[in-house]
């Protein structure tokens, strides 16, 4: 038999609480009729306003129509006396047309006495332009005969020696005479015939001054030898001096540049005696070294190279520093490219005079074949008077292209360095 198993029935506790949740839904219900109350009275003040809404409409609506009418009013008071200024205008321009029309008249007249007036002043003044115009261009014409005829004056010398080197042997004999001479004279001059055009264009003397007679050759490279090395060093050490004079002052520095000044204006033929005794004292008599030692030395490159860079403003070498170069950068950045001019006029300078010189060879150098070209032009005998122009020539060429070159830069270095401030 199966037997059935009664559940057990748990007991029943009463919950707590219940009284509690009446009261819960007794005290829910009074928020709720607050509420529907507050929106009674909202809906009665949304009534209120728009009645009140309304009543404003209507009274500024009615202030409105009283402006316009006041308005309407003014405006028709203001085109009244509107009319009537109008009215008495007409009345004064009607009589002072006539009165204008005198007045135009009589200006008429006054403008056309100050017209013809004016008309002759111009005219004399057109005159006396026309005389200052014309003054002008006669000066103009005046000075440019003047400046031809001296250029031509002064390039007399060349041109001639450039025709006179395409000429043959026996028509410069022909025209110049024996101009050099084996007798106690020296000189003599049966003829002289100066001529501008060959006869007959010869190249024979060019042939055998750069081909035939290696002797013309030596000489040209002895010049070439003794001046490229003086042109270098002497802008090195002129380029590094003149810095140094610009950026460093001092006592000592201006007793240097001051002695420097006096040296520049001796000539050479003052300071040629102590060369001459130093160079004996150092044993370089006779070498090159007496010729390259003075001339690395030369003042004039030293003088105006540091009167050009005086004229740097030092706001650019502040500028420099500010941003943390030092004095090498400074010296290639700033100051060397600023003085290309400068250094071109100097090197041209430098070039011209040392490439002409002849006293220097003539004293310090006793052995002939260490002499340069233009110490050998003065002692052409007369066997080789018709290859004197040649050579001549020949030695202008690297003076005449180094100045057409650098005429430019000359001009400047020297015009910008003569009006420096130091």
């Amino acid at each position: 038999m199966k037997v059935r198993e009664k559940k057990q029935k748990e007991p029943k506790f009463p919950k707590l609480g219940s009284r509690g949740k009446k009261k819960d839904k007794r005290s829910l219900k009074l928020p709720k009729l607050k509420k529907e109350k507050q929106r009674i009275e909202n809906i009665g003040t949304k009534i209120e306003r728009k009645k009140v809404e309304n009543i404003e409409k209507k009274i500024e609506n009615q202030e409105e129509k009283e402006m316009a009418k006041t308005v309407e009013s003014i405006q028709g008071e203001i085109e009244s006396k509107v009319i009537k200024k109008a009215e008495i205008k007409t009345k004064a321009q009607e009589t002072t047309v006539t009165n204008k029309e005198e007045k135009q008249v009589i200006i008429t007249n006054n403008i056309g006495i100050e017209s013809a007036v004016i008309s002759q002043e111009e005219k004399k003044q057109r005159i006396r332009k026309k005389k200052k115009q014309i003054k002008k261009g006669i000066r103009t014409i005046l000075l440019v005969i003047i400046a031809g005829g001296l250029a031509v004056f002064f390039l007399m010398p060349t041109i001639l020696t450039m025709a006179n080197s395409f000429m043959t042997s026996q028509e410069i004999n022909a025209n110049y005479g024996m101009i050099f001479s084996d007798s106690s004279s020296n000189y003599i001059s049966e003829k002289v015939n100066l001529k501008f055009i060959p006869d007959i264009v010869s190249f024979k003397q060019y042939s055998t001054v750069l081909l035939k007679s290696p002797e013309y050759l030596l000489k040209f490279w002895n010049s070439v030898i003794f001046t490229a090395p003086i042109l270098v060093i002497q802008i090195i050490i002129a380029i590094f001096a003149a810095y140094s004079f610009m950026r460093f002052r001092g006592k000592l520095k201006e007793i240097i540049f001051f002695a420097y000044i006096i040296l520049m204006l001796m000539p050479y033929q003052v300071t040629l005696v102590p060369n001459y005794l130093v160079s004996d004292w150092l044993n370089i008599l006779d070498t090159k070294w007496a010729i390259w030692l003075p001339g690395v030395a030369s003042p004039f490159s030293v003088f105006l190279l540091t009167k050009f860079m005086r004229r740097i403003p030092n706001s650019l070498i502040e500028a420099a520093k500010i941003d943390g170069a030092g004095e090498w950068k400074i010296f290639t950045k700033i100051c060397v490219p600023l003085c290309k001019g400068a250094i071109y006029s100097v090197a041209i300078l430098i070039f011209i005079d040392y490439w002409n010189m002849v006293e220097q060879p003539l004293i310090l150098l006793s052995d002939t074949d260490m002499h340069p070209l233009s110490v050998f032009l003065s002692k052409i005998n007369s066997g080789e008077i018709s290859l004197a122009f040649a050579v001549a020539s020949i030695y202008m060429v690297p003076s005449i292209l180094v100045f057409l070159y650098g005429e430019e830069y000359l001009v400047e270095g020297i015009s910008y360095s003569g009006g420096l401030k130091g």
